[in-house]
C-alpha cells in the first residue's frame, strides 16, 4: 500500500518551488533590498509591511505575527492545507513527480485530493461552457443578451449553462474517470436515490481562485418551474471552496488592483462583468455572503494597503434601505483598511449592470469616479432618519450618529467625524457636544462588553512574556494544551521569548546569526571561537545550539538548503520561527558581506563576551581583600590582565590593525 511521500521528492519540491513565486500569488511583494522582498502579512492585519520573503533562502517570515516557513508551510497556512496536499499542489505546479514509499503510514489526507477536486471543476467548467451554445440554453443566452453581454463576454468570464437533465454533468465526470466520492466532495454532484447534478437548468458563473483555478460556481435561476426557488444558488462549502474567503473576479482584478491600488466591491456577478467591460478592471463581488474580514484581507494584499492615502476601496450599493444598511455595515469594518473607503451610488439607484445597459459604459466609469467618502454616506444615512427641524430630533440624531462614531477604533478619525456630524445636524450642535456624546456611547459600549465577558466567566487573563514578544506561543494562565489554568496537564517545556529585532542589546548577536544562516560560506571557520556562552539572549543561544548540532557554519558552505536544514533541527516552534526570521531578514549592508564585514561582527561578539567577563572579575576583585586573600587576589588580577590583553587583541582585529 502506498505510504508517505518520499523525502527526496519533498526535497525536490522545496528546491524547485520559488517562495517569491508562491507568495506573490497571494501578496503584493516589493523589493526590500539585500535580495529580500516585503509585503503586507496575509495572516494578520497590519498597516506597515513586516512580511519578508527571501528567495535565495526559500523562506518567508512576518516580524509582526511571527508566522514563517518555506513554500510548503505558506500554502498550508494560507489555504488550510495538510502537508501532503501542499506538497502535491506545488509538485503539480513545478512538474515534480511524487513517489510514495511502500508500507509505513499513509500521510495522505482523508478524502479526495485537492488536485482532483480542482481537476473536476475544470472539467465541469468546460462542459458548462460548451452547453451555453446548445439549443436548450436559449433562455440562458437571452438572459445575457438582455443585459448587454455577448458571446465574447461569456467566454471571457467562462459563463456556462447546466442542462436540465439531472445527470448530464455526472456522466461527463464519470467518463473523465472521476469517482463518486470526488465529485460529491467537490460539490458538483449530490446523492439522493441516485447521483444527480447539483446545478440543473441554470446559468453558471465559475468562481475562481487568485491563480485562476475554478473552485465553485454561482448559478442563476432561469425557469419558473425550477424546484429551487432561490434566485442564486452557490456551491456549498467544500474542502476547496469557503464562501467567506473567495471573491468573484479576483483572478481578473488582482493585477489591476496592484497597479492602481484600487478595489471596487460590487454586489453581483453581472455587476463585476459590467465594470470590467466598462474599463473598471478592479471590480470584485462576494459570493452569497456579506463582505467580511477575510474578504478585506484578500483586498489588502493586492492594493498594497500599507499607508494612508495610498489606495482606495470603493463599495457600490443600491440607494434603497437595504443598500444603506449594507453601507453602514461596511463603515463598521472601515478600519480594516488603511486605504480610504468610498461608496458609489448611482442617482437612480441603479447597479453597475443596469447602469451600463441604460446609460452606457462611460456612465459606469463615471459612477466609480464620482464616489463619495463612505463615512459621510454612513453618517447621512443615520442622521437623515430624524426630523432636524425639531430640537429633540437633532438630539436623537446626534446620539444615533455618536454610536456609529464610537465604533471607530482609529481615534485619530473621531474628531473629524464628530465635526462632520456637527455640520450635518447644524443649529445649536457643536463639535464638543458631539464628542461628549461619542464618549458616553463608547463608555456604554465598554460596559456592555464587560458584562458580556463577565457572563462568559470573567475577563481573560493577561498574556505572559516580555514586551514585544510572547512566551512559548501561549498565554500565562493556560495549560500547554490550551486548557484553562488549574486543569491537570503535562509539565511545560522551557519557554522561549521571541526577541525584539530592534533591541540594541542583542544587535550583534542577531546580525551574527543572520550571517551564519544566510552566508555560511563567507563566515566559514571565522566562527571557530564562538560558543553558546557568547549569546546572552536565551533564544539566540538556542539558535546557536541548533546550528552547532547541524555541524556549524562550515557545514553550510555550498549548501543552498542550509537554513532549511538548520530549521528542521529545531524542536521548539519559537526557535524554528526565529531561525526563519533570521534567514529572511536583510543583512545590514548594501553589498555582499565580505570577510571584513563578517570578521567585524564575529570579533565584536567575542569582545562583548570578554567585556562581560572583565566586568565580573572586577566585581570579584572589589570583594576580595588583597591582604587577607592575597593569593586569590593575585590570581584574579592575573586573569583580569590576560582578559584585558585578549580584549585589545580582538579590538585590533575588529579595526583591522595588526
Amino acid at each position: 500500500m502506498a505510504g508517505r511521500i518520499r523525502e527526496e521528492d519533498i526535497a525536490t519540491v522545496r528546491e524547485k518551488a520559488r517562495i517569491d513565486e508562491v507568495v506573490s500569488a497571494y501578496v503584493t511583494l516589493r523589493n526590500a533590498g539585500g535580495g529580500s522582498q516585503k509585503g503586507l502579512c496575509p495572516f494578520h492585519d497590519e498597516k506597515t509591511p513586516s512580511f519578508n520573503v527571501n528567495p535565495s533562502r526559500g523562506f518567508f517570515h512576518c516580524f509582526g505575527c511571527g508566522e514563517g516557513g518555506d513554500a510548503i508551510g505558506f500554502l498550508m497556512k494560507i489555504d488550510g492545507l495538510g502537508f501532503s496536499d501542499a506538497v502535491e499542489r506545488l509538485a503539480d505546479q513545478y512538474g515534480v513527480m511524487l513517489r510514495r514509499e511502500e508500507g509505513g503510514p499513509d500521510d495522505r489526507p482523508k478524502g479526495p485530493q485537492r488536485r482532483r477536486l480542482i481537476e473536476a471543476h475544470a472539467v465541469a467548467q468546460e462542459f458548462y461552457a460548451e452547453q451555453l451554445g446548445s439549443p436548450e440554453a436559449l433562455e440562458a443566452r437571452r438572459f445575457l443578451d438582455e443585459r448587454g453581454f455577448d458571446r465574447s463576454a461569456a467566454t471571457t468570464f467562462g459563463i456556462g449553462y447546466a442542462p436540465r437533465d439531472g445527470e448530464a454533468l455526472w456522466r461527463r465526470l464519470r467518463e473523465a474517470r472521476f469517482s463518486s466520492e470526488e465529485v460529491i466532495a467537490a460539490g458538483l454532484v449530490a446523492m439522493g436515490r441516485s447521483h444527480y447534478d447539483r446545478f440543473r437548468g441554470r446559468l453558471l458563473w465559475p468562481i475562481r481562485e487568485v491563480s485562476g483555478d475554478t473552485i465553485g460556481f454561482g448559478a442563476r435561476r432561469l425557469y419558473d418551474d425550477d424546484k429551487i426557488s432561490a434566485k442564486y444558488l452557490n456551491t456549498p462549502e467544500t474542502p476547496i471552496y469557503k464562501k467567506s474567503q473567495v471573491l468573484y473576479g479576483i483572478d481578473l482584478a488582482r493585477r489591476e488592483m496592484a497597479r492602481s491600488a484600487q478595489a471596487v466591491v460590487v454586489e453581483g456577478y453581472t455587476d463585476v462583468m459590467a465594470c470590467h467591460l466598462s474599463g473598471v478592471g478592479t471590480a470584485v463581488a462576494t459570493c452569497g455572503t456579506a463582505f467580511g474580514d477575510d474578504h478585506a484581507r484578500i483586498l489588502r494584499r493586492f492594493i498594497d494597503d500599507r499607508r494612508a492615502f495610498g489606495g482606495e476601496v470603493i463599495f457600490t450599493f443600491d440607494g434603497d434601505s437595504a443598500g444603506q444598511q449594507a453601507a453602514l455595515k461596511a463603515f463598521e469594518g472601515d478600519q480594516r483598511f488603511v486605504a480610504q473607503t468610498y461608496i458609489a451610488v448611482a442617482p437612480a439607484g441603479q447597479d453597475p449592470c443596469d447602469l451600463r445597459m441604460s446609460a452606457g459604459e462611460e456612465a459606469v466609469r463615471d459612477l466609480i469616479t464620482g464616489r463619495r467618502p463612505l463615512y459621510r454616506f454612513a453618517l447621512e444615512s443615520v442622521i437623515n432618519r430624524f426630523d432636524l427641524d425639531r430640537a429633540d430630533g437633532r438630539v436623537d440624531a446626534v446620539r444615533e450618529a455618536a454610536r456609529l462614531v464610537a465604533s471607530v477604533r482609529d481615534q485619530s478619525k473621531v474628531t473629524a467625524f464628530a465635526q462632520e456630524v456637527s455640520k450635518m445636524v447644524g443649529a445649536d450642535i457643536d463639535t464638543n457636544a458631539v464628542l461628549a456624546e461619542v464618549r458616553r456611547a463608547a463608555s456604554r459600549g465598554s460596559q456592555q462588553r464587560g458584562q458580556s465577558r463577565g457572563q462568559q466567566g470573567g475577563a481573560p487573563q493577561p498574556g505572559g512574556g516580555q514586551p514585544g514578544g510572547h512566551v512559548g506561543g501561549q498565554q500565562r494562565g493556560d495549560a500547554p494544551d490550551g486548557s484553562p489554568a488549574g486543569a491537570v496537564a503535562a509539565p511545560e517545556r522551557p519557554a522561549f521569548v521571541v526577541p525584539e529585532p530592534s533591541d540594541p542589546r542583542f544587535a550583534i548577536e542577531r546580525e551574527t546569526l543572520k550571517l551564519v544562516l544566510q552566508h555560511p560560506m563567507a563566515i566559514g571557520r571565522t566562527t571557530a571561537e564562538i560558543s553558546v556562552d557568547d549569546f546572552t539572549h536565551p533564544t539566540y543561544a538556542a539558535v546557536w545550539q541548533v546550528v552547532a548540532a547541524a555541524g556549524g557554519p562550515a557545514a553550510g558552505s555550498g549548501d543552498d538548503g542550509w537554513a532549511a536544514t538548520v530549521r528542521a533541527g529545531a524542536e521548539d516552534p519559537t526557535i524554528a520561527s526565529t531561525i526563519t526570521a533570521l534567514a529572511v531578514e536583510p543583512i545590514r549592508t548594501a553589498r555582499e558581506p565580505d570577510a571584513t564585514y563578517v570578521a567585524g561582527h564575529v570579533f565584536r561578539l567575542l569582545e562583548l563576551t570578554v567585556q562581560r567577563r572583565i566586568a565580573d572579575l572586577k566585581s570579584k576583585l572589589q570583594r576580595t581583600d588583597p591582604l587577607a586573600q592575597a593569593e586569590d587576589y593575585r590570581t584574579l588580577f592575573g586573569q583580569l590582565a590576560a582578559l584585558e590583553q585578549h580584549r585589545r587583541t580582538l579590538r585590533n582585529r575588529i579595526v583591522g590593525t595588526p
